[in-house]
C-alpha cells in the first residue's frame, strides 16, 4: 500500500505552521504526538499570528461552526486546515479576535458542497481552539487548530454571516478494564506493523506511539494520522464507548496490515523479476566481453551475419529483399532480450525459408506421364487426358520460347499464365485425392495437401498480422515452405466443407490465391509481401458443387469424376487393391487368388457405393481370415469363391434385383433415381391410401422443392383423371400419404417428381409399376418432364442396382455419351416428354375409358 494512504499532510503542515517556540507547548493540557515530533519549524512570513489560550477555559453553550470538507477534527490532536469560503473566513477573522478562541468544527456530509447548509453537516463535531493562523497571497487561510471535546448540535441559531449553533458536549465513555489495555496494546502493535511497511513514517513517531498509556489518546492520534473515508472516520467519532472506539480501529488497522502485505509481496514480485532481467543483461554483457577477448564473434552478430547470407542465398525479389534487410537492420540495434527481437527474429526466419527461387524442373515426356498415370488409376480418361494437355503446352512452350519472347506484345495488361487450377468433384472412393500424387509423380513435381474441412478463420489462408501474440502466416505458405519448392502440385483437399459464420469466410480469401490473374502477387499478412503463386498446379477435391461458392466456382476448371460401374471396380480390385491388401497383411500373391465372381460377389452383396474404399475393406476382411488359416495351419493356398465369400463375410448386407422388385411388387411404389454426396443412388417413393377426405401427407425428412414436386405431381394427376381413366370421386372419400424412404435422410430436390407421380398414379389405379423400370426428371403442372442433372450417377447406380430401363427426360439425352459403354449397352433409355410417356413406360397394365385392365 502506497504511503499517501497515510496522512502525512498532518506532519508536514504542523511542522509547517509551529515553530520551536516552546510557549505553545506550555500553554497544553497535554501534548499530543504530533506536536512532540515536529522539532525545529520553519519561519513563516505571516500578517498575523496569533497565540493559543489555555485550554482550561470554560466551554460556551454557543459556539461559531466552521464546516469542513473531507476531514474529521478528533479530540486531543493538532490539524492544519485550510479555508477560502468568504464566510469561513469571516468565521475566523471574528474568532481570532475574542478571548476564547474556541470553534465547532463539522464534517459535511457532502464534501462535494462548497457552501454546506445546516441540513448537510453531521450532528456531532469537535470544539477546537485556533491556535496558529497564516494568510496566504491568494486569499486562503492556514490554521492549526487544537480538538478538545466532542459535542452534539442543539439547534442552529444563525446562518449569516456564518454558521452559529447552540451545542451539548459529549463526554467519552471511559471504561477501565483490561480488555481496553489489551485493545490500545494491539492497536499499537499494528501501527508498528505499518510503519515497518511504510518509510516515509518517522521512526520517532513510531517510538512515542508506542509509549502512549491513555487508549482516547491511541485511538484519536492513530485514527487522526490515518487516511480513511469520511464516514469511517466520522463514525469513529460519533462511537461514545473508549472499547468499541478500539475495536473498530483495531478491524480497521488488520485490514491495512492485510493490504500492505499483500501489496509489499507485488512490489517484491515486480523488483525480482526487474533484478533478473538486470542480472541478464549484466551476464550477457560479460559473455560478450568474454567472447570479444577470446576473439569469438558476438552469438547476437552472428545470428544477424547468418540471416543476412541466408537472405543473398533466398534470392527474393525487390519487394521482398527490401523489407527483409530492414528487418535486420531493426534486430540488429536491438538488444537480444527484447521483447520484439524474437518477434523480428521469427518473421527474418520466415522470410529466409520461404523458396523464392526454388524450382522442380517439369518432366515433359508425355509417354511417361501418361504410363505413369495409367499406372496409378485405372479409368479416369478426362482426369488424364486434361493433364497431358497441360504437360503438352508446357512442352510447346519451352519450344518456341525464343521465338515468342522475339515477338512484340500488344496486350500489356493480360499476361501468360502458366499455373493451372482444377477442381476434382465426385463421390467418395472414387480416387480424388491420390489422384493429386499421381499427377505430381507424373509431371515431377513435389506433392503437398491440405484438408479445408471444418476451416472458418479466413486467417487460416491469409495468416495472422504481425501485431497479434504468436502471429504466423496461413496454411498456403507454410505448406509451400514445407514442401521446398514454388511450384508444388497443391491438392486443396475438401473445398465444399468450408465453414461460413461470423469468424469469417475463408472461401473469400481462396479467390486471390485460385486467380491466375491475381495469385502472382499474394499477399500473407504475416508476410506483407508478395509471393508468386502462379507456378503452383492447385488441385482442389469436393463431393458437391453446390456448396462451393459461386465466384470460387468460377475460377477452378470442373472435372467431375463418376462412380465406378461393376467391371470397373473388378479390374481395380484386381490391379490395386488386393495387391496393396496382400502387403498389408503379409501375404505372397500365389497364397490367395480372388475369382472375379467371387469380386462380383463382393460388390453385389457386401458394398454399394460409387468409389471402392468399402470394396476393399471387405477384400482386407477376407485376407485377414486367410491369414489366420495359415498361421493356424489349416491352409497354404486358398482360392476365394463365392461361397469362400459368404462363409468369410457373412450375410449379404444388399439384395439388389430381389429389393426392388420385392418393393414394387404392390401398387403405389415406384422407383426413383436420386443423386448424393456418395454419388448414385435409388430411392423408393411409396404412396398408400385410406378413407378420408382430401387429405395428403409427406413423410420421409423431404426438403421444401421435393415437397413442392410431390404437390406438383398430385395436382397434375388430379387435373387429368378423366384422361387418364381413375375414379373421380376418389379424392372425395380418400386421404394420400406419401412416404420416401429412409426416413431419417434428408432428401431434397426435383427430379423425383416424374416418380412420384407415377407412385401416385399406380395408387390410384391400382395397378403395379414395372421393378425394372428407374427414372428421374422434374414434372410441371401441364405434365411436362424437365431435365435434371446428375445423370451419369444415377444411370451407373441403376445399372449397380440391376435395373433394365430407365426413363429419363428427352433434353438429357445427351449426356449419355458421357457413359461408359458397359452401362450404355447393358440398359434400355426411354426418353419422355411428359407424364403420359413415362406412365405408358412404367405401368405394366393401364385402364381403358371403360375402366378396364388391358395390356400395355
Amino acid at each position: 500500500m502506497p504511503a499517501s494512504r497515510w496522512n502525512n499532510n498532518v506532519l508536514d503542515f504542523l511542522k509547517w505552521f509551529i515553530d520551536e517556540d516552546d510557549e505553545i507547548l506550555e500553554e497544553l493540557d497535554f501534548q499530543p504526538i504530533s506536536t512532540q515530533l515536529l522539532g525545529e519549524g520553519e519561519d513563516v512570513d505571516s500578517d498575523e499570528i496569533l497565540e493559543g489560550r489555555k485550554l482550561n477555559d470554560p466551554i460556551p453553550s454557543e459556539l461559531p461552526i466552521l464546516p469542513l470538507r473531507g476531514v474529521v477534527v478528533y479530540p486531543q490532536t493538532a490539524v492544519p486546515l485550510t479555508i477560502g469560503q468568504p464566510r469561513s473566513i469571516n468565521l475566523v477573522d471574528d474568532v481570532v479576535g475574542e478571548d476564547v478562541r474556541m470553534i465547532g468544527v463539522v464534517a459535511s456530509k457532502k464534501p462535494e458542497l462548497e457552501v454546506p447548509k445546516p441540513d448537510d453537516l453531521y450532528t456531532i463535531g469537535t470544539v477546537a481552539v485556533v491556535h496558529r493562523l497564516f494568510r496566504a497571497p491568494d486569499g486562503t487561510i492556514r490554521l492549526l487548530v487544537q480538538g478538545l471535546t466532542r459535542f452534539r448540535l442543539q439547534e442552529f441559531i444563525q446562518e449569516e454571516p456564518y454558521l452559529r449553533a447552540r451545542i451539548e458536549l459529549i463526554p467519552e465513555e471511559m471504561e477501565d478494564d483490561i480488555e481496553i489495555e489489551a485493545l490500545a496494546r494491539k492497536a499499537r502493535e499494528q501501527f508498528e506493523k505499518i510503519a515497518e511497511m511504510i518509510p516515509s513514517i518517522p521512526r520517532e513517531l513510531v517510538t512515542s506511539i508506542a509509549g502512549l498509556e491513555d487508549p482516547l489518546v491511541t485511538i484519536y492520534t492513530i485514527a487522526n494520522l490515518q487516511r480513511i473515508d469520511l464516514s469511517t472516520a466520522q463514525e469513529i467519532l460519533e462511537i461514545d464507548s473508549v472499547s468499541e472506539k478500539l475495536r473498530k480501529l483495531v478491524t480497521l488497522l488488520a485490514r491495512e496490515v492485510e493490504v500492505l502485505e499483500i501489496g509489499q509481496k507485488i512490489q517484491d514480485e515486480a523488483r525480482s523479476e526487474i533484478d533478473k532481467v538486470q542480472r541478464e543483461y549484466y551476464l550477457r554483457e560479460q559473455l560478450k566481453a568474454i567472447q570479444r577477448e577470446l576473439g569469438e564473434g558476438d552469438e547476437q552478430l552472428v545470428e544477424v551475419e547468418e540471416f543476412r547470407k541466408r537472405i543473398e542465398a533466398a534470392q527474393m525479389p525487390e519487394e521482398a529483399e527490401k523489407m527483409a534487410r530492414r528487418e535486420l537492420d531493426r534486430l540488429s540495434r536491438l538488444p537480444s532480450a527484447a521483447a520484439e527481437y524474437g518477434v523480428i527474429r521469427t518473421y527474418l526466419d520466415w522470410l529466409a525459408s520461404l523458396p523464392w527461387s526454388v524450382t522442380t524442373p517439369d518432366q515433359l515426356s508425355i509417354e511417361n506421364a501418361r504410363q505413369v498415370l495409367d499406372q496409378d488409376h485405372y479409368g479416369l480418361k478426362d482426369v488424364k487426358g486434361r493433364i497431358l494437355e497441360f504437360l503438352a503446352v508446357r512442352k510447346l512452350r519451352q519450344e518456341r520460347s525464343e521465338e515468342f519472347d522475339a515477338e512484340e506484345v500488344h496486350d500489356v495488361i493480360r499476361r501468360v499464365r502458366e499455373g493451372v487450377i482444377l477442381c476434382f468433384v465426385g463421390p467418395p472412393g472414387v480416387g480424388k485425392t491420390s489422384l493429386g500424387q499421381s499427377i505430381a509423380r507424373a509431371m515431377g513435381r513435389k506433392f503437398v495437401r491440405i484438408s479445408l474441412g471444418g476451416v472458418r478463420d479466413e486467417a487460416e489462408i491469409r495468416g495472422h498480422r504481425r501485431t497479434y501474440i504468436g502471429a504466423m502466416p496461413g496454411r498456403i505458405l507454410q505448406a509451400i515452405r514445407r514442401v521446398e519448392s514454388r511450384n508444388p502440385v497443391f491438392m486443396l483437399d475438401e473445398v465444399d466443407k468450408l465453414v461460413f459464420d461470423f469468424h469469417g469466410d475463408p472461401a473469400s480469401a481462396l479467390l486471390e490465391v485460385l486467380d491466375p490473374e491475381q495469385n502472382i502477387e499474394f499477399r500473407d499478412h504475416y508476410l506483407e509481401v508478395a509471393f508468386d503463386l502462379s507456378q503452383v498446379m492447385f488441385i482442389t477435391t469436393a463431393n458437391l458443387l453446390e456448396p462451393i461458392p459461386s465466384p470460387l466456382r468460377d475460377r477452378m476448371e470442373i472435372i467431375q469424376l463418376s462412380g465406378y460401374t461393376e467391371k470397373e471396380k473388378v479390374e481395380i480390385a484386381k490391379g490395386y487393391l488386393i495387391p496393396r491388401q496382400l502387403r498389408e497383411n503379409s501375404l505372397h500373391s500365389n497364397e490367395v487368388i480372388f475369382s472375379d465372381d467371387a469380386l462380383k460377389a463382393i460388390i453385389r452383396s457386401y458394398t454399394r457405393e460409387a468409389g471402392v474404399r468399402n470394396l476393399e475393406r471387405e477384400i482386407g476382411s477376407v485376407a485377414r481370415k486367410v491369414v489366420t488359416h495359415i498361421a493356424e495351419g489349416k491352409a497354404e493356398v486358398e482360392e476365394i469363391s463365392p461361397e469362400k465369400v459368404r462363409e468369410y463375410l457373412g450375410r449379404p448386407r444388399f439384395f439388389g434385383n430381389e429389393e426392388v422388385a420385392e418393393r414394387t411388387s404392390a401398387p403405389g411404389v415406384a422407383t426413383a433415381l436420386a443423386y448424393t454426396p456418395t454419388g448414385g443412388d435409388i430411392l423408393f417413393i411409396e404412396a398408400t391410401r385410406m378413407p378420408g377426405n382430401k387429405g395428403f401427407q409427406l413423410t420421409g425428412s423431404l426438403g421444401e422443392v421435393m415437397q413442392e414436386s410431390a404437390r406438383a405431381a398430385l395436382s397434375y394427376i388430379r387435373s387429368r383423371a378423366d384422361e387418364l381413366q381413375l375414379n373421380s370421386d376418389f379424392f372425395e372419400k380418400a386421404d394420400i400419404h406419401l412416404h420416401v424412404p429412409a426416413g431419417a435422410q434428408p432428401k431434397d430436390g426435383p427430379s423425383a417428381g416424374v416418380a412420384m407421380a407415377t407412385a401416385l398414379y399406380s395408387l390410384i389405379a391400382n395397378q403395379p409399376v414395372r421393378a425394372d423400370v428407374g427414372m428421374t426428371g422434374e414434372i410441371t403442372l401441364r405434365g411436362q418432364v424437365l431435365p435434371v442433372g446428375g445423370i451419369k450417377e444415377k444411370v451407373i447406380a441403376a445399372h449397380r442396382s440391376g435395373l433394365s430401363t430407365v426413363i429419363l427426360p428427352r433434353r438429357n439425352e445427351a449426356d449419355l455419351e458421357d457413359l461408359p459403354d458397359e452401362v450404355r449397352s447393358g440398359l434400355k433409355f426411354v426418353f419422355a416428354d411428359t407424364i403420359d410417356h413415362v406412365l405408358e413406360t412404367a405401368v405394366e397394365r393401364i385402364l381403358t375409358p371403360q375402366g378396364e385392365k388391358v395390356e400395355e
